[in-house]
């Protein structure tokens, strides 16, 4: 049996795994707004707070879990949008709250938003949401936004 062999970024990756909490911590339902409640009546949910701040350290490790999961195979590189959206534009269809990208990201979402959940710690999943929330805006968006206005 020939003994796995780990280079470049995906040593990082795994530095920055070993260095998260092992202890994995789901979060708790979520209540969005625009869910249709059977009877009108809300089920009981909580709300999920990003632990890390939103500081250059942070965005700088979400950067290299970014790189390192091959999140700019779908993105593109910087989260421009290549095949799936662009992360950097400040339109998000399932919200831009740190709470909700998390849910994107750790959960997975419908048509092709794979869940990281299974193999990302909740912390590095808090990196990526660091690092895509650090994001500038582009001056323009030559499409609509999903926003409601």
């Amino acid at each position: 049996m020939r003994p796995y062999v780990v280079r470049g970024a995906s040593c990082v990756v795994l530095a920055l795994l070993a260095a998260c909490d092992r202890e994995q911590h789901f979060p708790p339902s979520v209540r969005y707004t625009d869910h249709v409640a059977a009877g009108g009546n809300q089920p009981p949910a909580g709300e999920i707070k990003n632990p890390l701040p939103i500081d250059s350290a942070n965005a700088s490790d979400g950067s290299k879990v970014f790189s390192a999961m091959n999140c700019d195979g779908c993105h593109g590189g910087g989260a421009t949008g290549w095949v799936g959206p662009s992360l950097a534009d400040g339109r998000w269809r399932y919200g831009g709250a740190d709470d909700e990208i998390f849910q994107s990201i750790f959960y997975g979402r419908p048509r092709g938003m794979p869940a990281f959940g299974g193999v990302l710690p909740a912390d590095a999943v808090w990196m990526l949401v660091a690092y895509l929330q650090s994001l500038p805006a582009p001056a323009t968006v030559p499409t609509q936004s999903w926003e409601k206005r």
